[in-house]
């Protein structure tokens, strides 16, 4: 089951919708009109409750374990300071949390979502979901208006969040734009500030929910300073040979590869690395996306070049493996590095190892 989405036996669905299109295998529920966030809870079947219960483990010390066992007794002891988080309606165990764990309930999370968008009715909820045992969750809604590169380039606004009830992770809320013309996922860190908030599961994670109204300050920070960034990118010109250098260098995966990369040993470098380059070099030039007048020969080009790769040409092992690589892993660590060389080049003109 690559793609890990939960499964709910007794309703026969998988926790997931999308909006008019199939995503995700083709599973899950595919809806017309874009629902409220009650109306996504109702559609991925997340209206279910969570609780923290004691853990116990079998008390071989004090007792005849193989004799108890056999008359139906199971000595415990209780694990201190642990518990185990479990779904009330299915009594499937999502993972073990500490004693300081706070849950956050679904309900209380989308309705931090509702708090992040208030009430604007252009506001349009996109997709939702559960992974696993449904210990993860997720939610992605569409911001009115757009970035826009150029005349014709447009960049849409997305506001995701995220939080799991296995013990890993915050629950994090961000900012997202994606390219319309290849669906690139166009993370970066804009120097203003990050592009996500993150709220740990403590005593107090309820009520910092509450003050989610300060994401959307980033997310319309970013759009304009995006905007402005990418306009000034798309007039930046760059040569092939400059590119396969940016793209090896944001593309290498160690600081040996770098300093490869440095004294040209080329030799010294893998072939896997190489065609993984190679790779995004071609798509640069090859991809149709890639011809738009914004993106052709330019850094604003380049930069969709990595990004566009992990999106659009790289095979993952399962969906949910792509969204964590693009959202927090391999993808946006090559997609920053990326946003930085490409800053470094419009400034200088060159491209510094060092």
């Amino acid at each position: 089951m690559a793609h890990n989405l939960y499964y709910n036996q007794k309703s026969k669905e998988h926790s997931f919708f999308t909006v008019r299109e199939k995503a995700w295998h083709g599973l899950g529920k595919v809806v017309e009109d874009y629902p409220t966030s009650a109306g996504a809870i109702k559609h991925t079947g997340l209206d279910y409750t969570v609780e923290k219960r004691p853990l116990f483990t079998l008390d071989n010390t004090n007792f005849d374990l193989l004799n108890a066992l056999a008359d139906g007794i199971e000595p415990q002891v209780s694990v201190p300071n642990y518990f185990a988080t479990l779904r009330t309606d299915t009594e499937e165990i999502l993972g073990v949390v500490g004693k300081d764990y706070q849950i956050v309930q679904n309900t209380d999370a989308f309705s931090f979502f509702d708090s992040i968008v208030g009430n604007d009715t252009d506001i349009r909820y996109e997709t939702a979901g559960a992974l696993g045992k449904g210990e993860r969750i997720f939610i992605t809604a569409k911001l009115p208006d757009y970035i826009r590169v150029g005349k014709d380039d447009l960049i849409e606004k997305y506001v995701f969040l995220t939080t799991s009830h296995d013990g890993y992770g915050s629950i994090t809320a961000g900012f997202t734009p994606i390219r319309i013309i290849c669906q690139n996922t166009l993370n970066a860190a804009i120097p203003s500030g990050q592009n996500s908030i993150k709220i740990r599961h403590t005593a107090s994670a309820v009520e910092r929910l509450k003050q989610a109204h300060q994401l959307m300050g980033i997310s319309n920070s970013l759009a304009s300073e995006m905007e402005q960034l990418f306009n000034h990118w798309s007039k930046v010109r760059i040569t092939d040979k400059e590119l396969k250098k940016l793209i090896r260098i944001a593309m290498a995966p160690s600081k040996e590869v770098l300093n490869s990369l440095q004294e040209e040993k080329f030799h010294h470098l893998s072939s896997h690395y190489l065609n993984i380059a190679d790779s995004v070099f071609d798509y640069a030039l090859a991809a149709p996306s890639q011809q738009e007048i914004t993106a052709k020969g330019t850094l604003f080009g380049a930069y969709n070049a990595v990004t566009g790769y992990f999106q659009n040409v790289r095979n993952f092992g399962s969906e949910e493996h792509k969204l964590k690589s693009i959202m927090w892993g391999t993808g946006l660590q090559r997609a920053q590095t990326t946003f930085n060389l490409c800053e470094m080049f419009s400034h200088s003109g060159s491209l510094q190892l060092n």
